[in-house]
C-alpha cells in the first residue's frame, strides 16, 4: 500500500504544483477572486502532499528505545495536520477573499485567462483524481466508498482522493462564478464563488479531521482480521477459552495483537511454550499486517476477576 499512496500523492503533487502557479498567473492579470481562492487552494494541496511524503518517510522509520512499537503513527499525525491546513488556510484564505470581494466587488478584466487556466486544471485535476480514485478503489473492492473511508487504515489515499475531489468541485464552482459575474454583470458573484469554495474546503477538512482523529488515538483491526484471529484460537483444543483479544493499528499495515488465552490443564510448561510459538507463527501467515503478538497465559476466573477489580 505504501508504493500506492505514494503514486498518488506524486501525481497530485505534479497536479497541483502546475495549476497553483497557471492560477495565481491568472488571477494577477484578471483581478478574480474565485481564481485567487483557488490558487490559493493548489498551493495548500501542495503543501500538503509535501507533508504526507514527510510522514510515510517519518513512519517507515525503524523502532528504537524512545519509540519500540515504531513510528507507523506519524502517518495519522501529518494527515491530521493536513485536515487542519485545509480548513484554516485553504477555506479561511478563500472565505476572507470572497466576503473582501463581496463587499468590494472588482470586475473581472479579461476572463479568457481564467476560463484557459481552469479548463486547463480540470484536465491536470481530472487526470490526479483518477489516479488517486483508481488505487482506492483497487483497495476498497466490493464496499462502498464511505464505507471503505471508514474501514481504511491508510489516510493518504483517502486524503487525496477528498482534496482532488474538493479541487474539482472548487474549479467548477470557479467556472460557474466567473461566467455569472461577467454574463450577468454581478461582480459580486465571483466574491460569492470564492465563498462556496470555502465551504467545500471547510466541509472536507471536517471530514478528514474525524477520520484522522480516530486512527490517531488508536483503532482496533478489522472485523475479518479480528474474527479470523478468534478461529484460529477457539478451535484449537489446545485452548479452554479464549479470555480477550485486544488489537490496534500501529500504522496502515502494521497491528498489534494482545490475546489472554486459558490454556488446557493438561498443558505442562513447554506444550504451552510451544503453542504460543505456533499460534503467533500461523497469525502472521494467515495476516501479514499482524507485526507484534503478545500472548498472555491466565485462567478465565483469573482474567474476569482481575478484570472487574
Amino acid at each position: 500500500m505504501a508504493s500506492g499512496s505514494k503514486k498518488v500523492i506524486y501525481a497530485a503533487l505534479a497536479g497541483n504544483s502546475l495549476i497553483a502557479i497557471s492560477k495565481f498567473t491568472a488571477a494577477f492579470f484578471t483581478g478574480s477572486s474565485a481564481m485567487l481562492s483557488e490558487g490559493v487552494h493548489s498551493l495548500v494541496d501542495t503543501g500538503n502532499q509535501i507533508l504526507m511524503l514527510h510522514g510515510l518517510k517519518k513512519a517507515a522509520q525503524k523502532p528504537d528505545k524512545m519509540h519500540p512499537f515504531g513510528y507507523g503513527t506519524e502517518l495519522y499525525f501529518w494527515a491530521f495536520i493536513v485536515a487542519i491546513l485545509i480548513f484554516a488556510l485553504g477555506s479561511g484564505i478563500s472565505l476572507y477573499e470572497g466576503i473582501k470581494h463581496i463587499r468590494n466587488p472588482e470586475v473581472i478584466i479579461d476572463p479568457t485567462w481564467n476560463y484557459v487556466v481552469l479548463g486547463l486544471a480540470i484536465i491536470f485535476e481530472g487526470w490526479a483524481w483518477t489516479v488517486a480514485y483508481l488505487e482506492f478503489n483497487r483497495a476498497k473492492g466490493k464496499r462502498g466508498l464511505w464505507q471503505e473511508v471508514r474501514r481504511s487504515k491508510d489516510p493518504t489515499i483517502f486524503t487525496i482522493l477528498f482534496e482532488d475531489t474538493a479541487a474539482m468541485l472548487g474549479l467548477v464552482t470557479a467556472l460557474v462564478g466567473i461566467f455569472l459575474a461577467q454574463h450577468l454583470g454581478i461582480p459580486e458573484l465571483d466574491g460569492v464563488a470564492s465563498v462556496v469554495i470555502a465551504v467545500i474546503l471547510a466541509g472536507v477538512a471536517v471530514l478528514l479531521a474525524i477520520e484522522c482523529k480516530g486512527l490517531l488515538i488508536g483503532e482496533g483491526a478489522s472485523k475479518a482480521v479480528v474474527e479470523g484471529i478468534e478461529q484460529i484460537f477457539t478451535n484449537d483444543k489446545r485452548i479452554v477459552s479464549l479470555n480477550e483479544l485486544l488489537t490496534m493499528h500501529m500504522g496502515p499495515t502494521d497491528i498489534l495483537v494482545n490475546v489472554s488465552i486459558d490454556f488446557s490443564d493438561e498443558l505442562d510448561s513447554k506444550q504451552v511454550e510451544a503453542a504460543v510459538s505456533d499460534f503467533e507463527t500461523r497469525i502472521k501467515e494467515q495476516f501479514p499486517d499482524v507485526k507484534r503478538i503478545f500472548i498472555e497465559a491466565q485462567s478465565f476466573l483469573s482474567h474476569i476477576r482481575i478484570n472487574s477489580a
